[in-house]
Order: C-alpha cells, then structure tokens, then sequence
C-alpha cells in the first residue's frame, strides 16, 4: 500500500515523500481514512508506529478544506501532557504544513515559559492549537482564544494526561469545546481509566488497534536485578563503569529523587543532571542537547521524560525506581531500542517493590528472570506473601479519583 491510496491531497503527498516517507505504516494506513472520513477514531499501536502522522496528515487536509476566507479561527486542538511532546507534535504538523498550497497557522503552547509570548502569537487568529491543559486555560482565562470553534479534539497520551493529574483541566477544555466536533484518541496504551473517558466522550468511534508483530517489537532486552533500597546508588555507579554505556537514562519517581541521584553521581565523578517538570522549559533543553552532545553521561529524570522523547543511539534505560503504572513502564523502556537499535531496559527490585514488580510483568505478559551483583547482593528478598501483596491499597488515591472525575460524561 502507499500514501497515494489513503485520500490524501497531492500537497500532502508531497511532504510525506520531502519527510522521507515511502510507505504508510499499518496505523496510519488504518488511521489517515477514518479520520478524513470525519467520524470519531480510537487509535492504539506501539511507540514509535508513527500514530503522530496518522493524525496529522488527515488532521491538516481537513482544517485546510474548512478554511472560509474569513478571519482565522481554531479548527483543532490538540492536547498533550508534556512540553516535550507538545513541541514534538508541534514541529510534526509545522513541517508538513509547509507543502500546502495556503498557510495555516500552528501554535504551540505550554507552561514553564513566559505566558507573554504565546499570547502574542495567538493575535490575529489560529487554525490549529497544539497545548499542555494548563496553559492553554491560561490563554482562554486572558481572552486570547476561543475553544467554540473547535471542529476537532486531538488527545494524545491521554493516558498520561490523566496520571499528571489534568483530569480537573482537561473537564473544564471539554466544558469550553462545541458538543459537535471530531474526537481523536491516540496512545500506545490505554488504562481502564483512559477507556472510560473514551466510552464518556467518543461517539461510535472506529477502534484501530495495531499488534506488533514480532519483527516490528523493538529490540529491548529486559533485566530485574534485586538489590536493597540503600545500595540502588553505589550499585548504579557500578554498573555505569561495568557496562560503560556511553549515555544512559535513570527513571526516577520524584524530583527530589532526580536531583538527589544526579548530584550523589556528580559528586563520584560521573557527569549526570536531572530533569523534571519543576525546570524551566530553557534549562530542560539544554540538559537534552548536553545529553545527547555527549557533555553529561546519565540523565536522571522524572517521567516527564518517559514520552514524546527522542534521544539518538539511547542503550539503556534504567528504573532505579519503578513507576506507578505499568502503561508507564511501557513508554520508559521504549526511550531504548528505537529506529531498529537494540537497548536494555534494567529495573532495581527492592523487596518493597517485587509485588508492583510482577504486576507489571503480568500486564505486558512476560517474566524477567531476577538477578543480582556480586557484592551487591540484597539482604532483604520479598517472601512469596509479600510478592503477590501489591503496593496500592483499597482506599483511592487523589489521582484516581480525578481519572474517575475525567471520564465522567460531559454535556
């Protein structure tokens, strides 16, 4: 099959082949005809299948044909849960843009940055708005957009827009968009939780779910490696000099943890920085491009850098601690093993953590053989009872019940 067979225009078929695509992958040769078709899509493949274009392609035919000769006004919104992300899908729909035989303005917006700028950009209008929740209230709040005039809702990563928390933000964006418009739902996992706001919001939407075949899974192999809580920093150090990995990614939980981790690696000599959603959107582009200039070795961050993420010729992701869910664990390994490479994915398991541990293995359907470092050796392995015990009780967290909140129907 090729681009020329999915409805696209001759302007966009001409960007795909100036981006160098030759051939549609199976989520954007199933994707790119039902959202032209202008009905509600479900969309779910793996990291790195290329949904991105699978919407953005049809995405920007449709505002395009929608163009009156009037005064601009939004077609479509777009809402991610990163800055990263946002920027990446940003620059996606701007370089495909750029073949079209009449301009469209793309914004992009997201906190972490001065407000200013972005509403200055909004003057005169926008076609399409690419934007975390949080600041794209914050330019409705100073009257410089309008979400009535939606006629499609992109969401991308819901998931994870609802683990960050933005289930209050991401109501009151539904609560300001027209009840007539398209809905897109993208992402390479979908939490129950995600699944309901999905049922609560799509109307009879074609479900497109890609499986991997086993020649397209990347190539990631995956090593659980016990050890106690206070030894997870010298035996890391010891496995950046063992392994020498010439740059490699900590997953850490909080950002006290990232800056903790960096500066104790910092202080042994090896070259590490943090990042987490508390840095400025300028200090988290440099601590990227130092990264992958080869400046600084170990990036320990938050999953703020689980997605939208690209980082060339990654070998290895490390969880020094394990994330909450195990759609998150998916989306950290899968910063590794990308573009046909081969990377390891290594997680420290504490005796604390073996029961989150093998949920996660139950919920990607594979067991990761334990194993341990000569002398570092754990003191403290979980007994059966505990290793099935869990790590979340019965009582809802916050963040559950916000999720709950989230996929409440909206009028």
């Amino acid at each position: 099959m090729s681009f020329a067979t999915l409805g696209l225009s001759p302007a966009l078929l001409r960007a795909v082949r100036e981006q160098g695509y030759h051939a549609p992958t199976p989520i954007q040769s199933a994707a790119i005809p039902a959202v032209l078709g202008g009905g509600d899509v479900l969309g779910l493949a793996q990291t790195g299948s290329g949904k991105t274009a699978a919407y953005a392609l049809p995405l920007l035919q449709r505002v395009l044909a929608s163009r009156d000769g009037g005064p601009r006004r939004l077609r479509a919104l777009l809402l991610l849960p990163t800055r990263e992300l946002a920027e990446q899908v940003g620059e996606v729909l701007r370089e495909f843009a750029r073949s079209l035989p009449e301009p469209l303005k793309i914004a992009i917006a997201y906190g972490g940055v001065s407000l200013n700028p972005q509403l200055m950009g909004l003057r005169g209008g926008v076609d399409i708005m690419v934007a975390t929740p949080g600041r794209l209230l914050d330019l409705v709040e100073h009257n410089a957009l309008r979400l009535d005039t939606a006629q499609t809702l992109v969401l991308d990563e819901a998931d994870r827009l609802l683990a960050l928390g933005f289930a209050e933000e991401l109501q009151r964006v539904l609560g300001l968009l027209p009840a007539q418009r398209q809905n897109l739902f993208f992402s390479a996992t979908f939490a129950p939780a995600v699944q309901a706001l999905a049922d609560a919001i799509l109307r009879e939407p074609q479900r497109i779910a890609i499986e991997a075949t086993p020649a397209e899974l990347p190539d990631i192999v995956q090593r659980a490696i016990q050890v106690d809580t206070a030894a997870r920093t010298p035996l890391l150090r010891h496995l950046i000099a063992s392994e020498a990995w010439p740059r490699l990614l900590v997953f850490v939980a909080t950002k006290y943890a990232a800056e903790h981790v960096s500066d104790k690696l910092w202080k042994t000599g090896i070259k590490a920085a943090a990042l987490h959603g508390e840095l400025s959107q300028g200090t988290r582009r440099q601590v990227l491009a130092a990264l992958k200039a080869n400046e600084i070795q170990v990036l320990v961050a938050t999953d703020v850098a689980a997605r939208g993420l690209d980082i060339p010729d990654l070998p290895a992701v490390l969880n020094y601690e394990l994330p909450r869910s195990p759609a998150d664990y998916t989306h950290r390994i899968g910063r590794t093993g990308r573009a046909g490479a081969s990377g390891v994915a290594l997680s420290f398991i504490t005796a604390d953590s073996e029961a989150h541990f093998r949920l996660i293995e139950k919920r990607q359907g594979q067991r990761v053989a334990r194993e341990q470092i000569a002398g570092f050796e754990p003191g403290e392995v979980a007994s059966e009872a505990q290793a099935v015990g869990g790590i979340k009780g019965k009582r809802k967290s916050k963040k559950d019940k916000l999720r709950e909140a989230a996929a409440q129907p909206t009028r």
